[in-house]
C-alpha cells in the first residue's frame, strides 16, 4: 500500500452540536479544500485549554462534505480532552493530524458487493456514515445494523437514512429490537457478502464470530489507545497473524491454530498505522 500524505491544519470550527448529553457534532473546514480521507481512518486532535491533556486524541472520521468543504467529528465526551473539544465554538481552530491509518475496504464497479452489512455500536456508529456514503457513491446501497442501551442513545438516524436501509436494537427494547445486534431477526433473514463494523469490543467479537460460522468475510475497527497516530509510542500494538491464508475457519481448529502459531506465525502491529481497520482472519481473537 502505498503511504497517504499526512497533513497537520489548523481547521476552523464551523458548527458545534451536542447530539446527547454524551457526545458533540463538531463540524470543521479549512480555507483550502480537505485532502482526500477514506472511511474507517482517524485523527488526532491537539487539545489546548486542557491543562491535564498533554497528548493528542485519536477521533474517528464521521463524515467528509467535499461540496461544503466540512470534516465531521463525533465526539464522545467522557475525559478532559474531550469535555474541552465540546466547548469549542463556532470561529475557533483545533489543529488535527490527518488523515490517519487505513481504512475500511471499497470495491467499486463490476467487483462491488452488493450485499453489505455496516455494525455499529455507541460512538463506534461514527466511522460508518462515511462509509455508508461512500458505498453508495460506488454504486452499493449499505444495510446499517446499530444497537444503544436505549432509544435515546442511538445516534444520527436521520443521517444513516440517507444511505440505506437502517435496522436498530435497543437493550431496553424501547426502540427496535430488544437485545443485542447480533440477536437482530434481520442476521437470520438475509444474507450478506461482507460485514464491517465498529463499536464496544465485545460487540464485534460477537459480529465477528457469526461472521466466521457463516463464512462471511469481516472488517473491524479496532479502538485500541492510540496517542500519536504515527506508530512511535507503541501504545496501541496488537498481535496479529502474519499471514490470512493461515486461518482457518472452523472455530474449534482456529483455537488450536492461534496456539499452535502463537509464536512462528504472529507478529506486533501497531494499529494506528497497519488499522484501525483489519480483517478477522488476521486477529487471534477467541470465539
Amino acid at each position: 500500500m502505498i503511504p497517504q500524505k499526512k497533513y497537520v491544519l489548523d481547521l476552523r470550527v464551523k458548527w458545534v452540536q451536542r447530539v446527547h448529553e454524551r457526545y458533540v457534532l463538531i463540524k470543521l473546514t479549512d480555507e483550502k479544500p480537505l485532502p482526500p480521507m477514506q472511511p474507517g481512518q482517524f485523527v488526532e486532535v491537539r487539545v489546548d485549554g486542557s491543562p491535564s491533556t498533554f497528548l493528542r486524541r485519536p477521533i474517528s472520521i464521521n463524515f467528509v462534505d467535499y461540496g461544503q468543504n466540512e470534516l465531521w467529528l463525533l465526539v464522545a465526551t467522557i475525559g478532559a480532552g474531550t469535555r474541552r473539544m465540546a466547548q469549542l465554538q463556532a470561529g475557533d481552530r483545533l489543529n488535527c493530524v490527518l488523515p490517519l491509518g487505513n481504512g475500511f475496504a471499497i470495491q467499486s464497479g463490476e467487483t462491488a458487493l452488493h450485499r453489505v452489512l455496516l455494525v455499529g455500536g455507541g460512538v463506534g456508529v461514527a466511522p460508518l456514515l462515511y462509509l455508508g456514503k461512500t458505498l453508495r457513491d460506488k454504486g452499493t446501497e449499505p444495510t446499517f445494523l446499530l444497537g444503544a442501551r436505549t432509544a435515546g442513545d442511538l445516534l444520527m438516524l436521520d443521517e444513516f437514512e440517507k444511505y440505506g436501509r437502517v435496522f436498530v436494537t435497543t437493550e431496553d427494547g424501547s426502540m427496535g429490537e430488544r437485545g443485542f445486534v447480533t440477536n437482530h431477526t434481520l442476521l437470520n433473514n438475509e444474507a450478506f457478502d461482507l460485514i464491517q463494523t465498529c463499536g464496544p469490543t465485545p460487540m464485534m467479537k460477537a459480529v465477528a464470530r457469526y461472521a466466521r460460522e457463516k463464512g462471511i468475510e469481516c472488517e473491524v475497527s479496532l479502538e485500541n489507545l492510540m496517542a500519536c497516530g504515527l506508530g512511535a509510542c507503541l501504545c496501541c500494538v496488537e498481535k496479529v497473524l502474519r499471514d490470512e491464508s493461515l486461518v482457518m475457519s472452523d472455530v474449534t481448529q482456529q483455537k488450536s491454530h492461534n496456539s499452535q502459531h502463537s509464536t512462528l506465525n504472529t507478529h506486533n502491529v501497531c494499529v494506528c498505522k497497519e488499522g484501525p481497520v483489519f480483517n478477522i482472519k488476521r486477529l487471534l481473537w477467541q470465539s
